[in-house]
């Protein structure tokens, strides 16, 4: 297996369009509600990170379920890589049923104690109240993504996004603004977008993939059940940090002031387009290596990660340069309000020049996470997350931008790609 460039662009891009569902969803909640205010604006960005919190424990699982689908996809044991999805379809309905409940029921009193403004924690349950019942149809849509990624064929996922986009938008306008349910309305529009894009991915799986081949009925196993959770765990516990890591950096924030938080949800909202090109370029990596090793080419790995790294720079650094020259109108469109966009730059310029690093880094780390080792993986998250909580209290107790904050970000990503390639240079797998 030698994937040339325009293999892994022709796998990549759908998975690039699939994950910019759920940052989209994010962006357009941004957008509508900058103009009602900066107390929803800044809610939405502490409410959304909690949701994705969440959700990481569900896309850690979907990463190990793509692992190993991928591996018994690479072996050619197409029988064994319908069943595995079966495993984690069904593991992944399970979990969002029990999480949704889980946070009804426990979400209020944790964000009471951790959010100090009541104006904010208010609108963040408001919006909670409505956003986690999206995980009962974004579960399964990870699922089939992973099988649909596993096995490469992943054109679908482009519908899917589409159509996730073209319900939000409209949804959005109309429960916010329409029928003036405010930031609940936000809510309720980004999970009946997700539902859309599941029935898309649905109904693409029954008609255009060979159910015979792959065995694609339901059973349960829980032999392949284990052996799947044994590789994802590690996974939702490194996604779920990773995603900790952002709420205790907007708890930071909220605590500089309403102003403060405002501005870093514009940033963290442009930053998403440049995070679904990593992300998509990353979930790609370790579903190609575990290919790959499944068909005994492990001497390709790095060849592999360096083609997709420099693909990832041809597809980023014109809209960084775009985002560069056009910051002025890119950041009004989330709000009116003159001080925040003055204040937005520095951080905007800060978070842009970040995707250099953050490319290679997030693509070595998912590629030892196509190798298997997702425990390996967790533990260097552990690590780096302990530096970037250190940085972040050496900031706190001083005087300094909020540039600054972003720029900590250097340290995460760096020190990620550092371990990784250490390890991909001199473990065996």
């Amino acid at each position: 297996m030698n994937y040339t460039y325009k293999e892994i662009g022709l796998i990549a891009f759908p998975v690039m369009m699939s994950i910019l569902v759920e940052q989209l969803i994010n962006i357009t909640d941004a957008l509508f509600l900058g103009h009602v205010g900066a107390v929803e604006l800044g809610a939405s960005a502490l409410a959304g990170i909690w949701f994705l919190a969440i959700y990481m424990l569900g896309f850690g699982f979907s990463l190990g379920l793509q692992v190993v689908i991928a591996r018994r996809n690479g072996e050619q044991r197409y029988a064994e890589t319908g069943k595995t999805f079966f495993q984690g379809l069904l593991f992944l309905s399970l979990l969002a049923v029990s999480l949704c409940l889980l946070s009804r029921l426990c979400s209020p009193y944790l964000l009471r104690f951790l959010i100090s403004s009541d104006e904010v924690y208010h609108a963040v349950i408001r919006y909670l109240d409505w956003r986690i019942w999206g995980l009962l149809f974004s579960f399964p849509f990870l699922a089939l993504r992973s099988f649909l990624v596993g096995i490469t064929r992943t054109k679908a996922l482009n519908i899917a996004a589409l159509t996730a986009v073209l319900v939000n938008i409209p949804l959005n306008g109309l429960f916010i603004f329409g029928l003036g349910l405010n930031i609940s309305g936000a809510a309720i529009a980004s999970s009946l977008a997700e539902l859309c894009s599941l029935a898309v991915l649905t109904m693409y799986l029954l008609r255009h993939v060979d159910r015979r081949q792959y065995a694609l009925r339901c059973s349960i196993d829980m032999s392949i059940l284990k052996e799947v959770f044994r590789v994802s765990v590690w996974s939702m516990l490194q996604f779920f940090m990773s995603v900790v890591i952002w709420f205790l950096f907007f708890l930071a924030i909220e605590r500089l002031g309403e102003t403060e938080l405002a501005v870093s949800n514009i940033i963290r909202s442009i930053s998403a387009l440049f995070s679904v090109i990593v992300n998509a370029l990353a979930a790609v990596t370790s579903s190609l290596v575990s290919n790959l090793l499944g068909a005994n080419e492990k001497k390709s790995v790095f060849t592999l990660c360096h083609r997709i790294i420099r693909l990832g720079y041809l597809a980023g650094i014109p809209l960084i340069i775009s985002a560069l020259l056009f910051h002025p109108a890119i950041i009004g469109a989330y709000t009116d309000t003159p001080a925040i966009v003055q204040a937005a730059w520095p951080p905007l310029a800060v978070m842009l020049l970040n995707y250099f690093f953050a490319l290679p880094g997030y693509v070595y780390l998912n590629a030892v996470t196509g190798t298997g080792a997702t425990r390996t993986v967790f533990a260097f998250q552990v690590t780096t997350t302990i530096a970037y909580l250190f940085c972040l209290w050496l900031l706190s107790s001083r005087d300094v931008p909020l540039a600054a904050y972003w720029a900590v970000e250097y340290v995460f990503v760096i020190l990620l790609g550092m371990q990784s390639v250490i390890y991909l240079k001199y473990k065996r797998y």
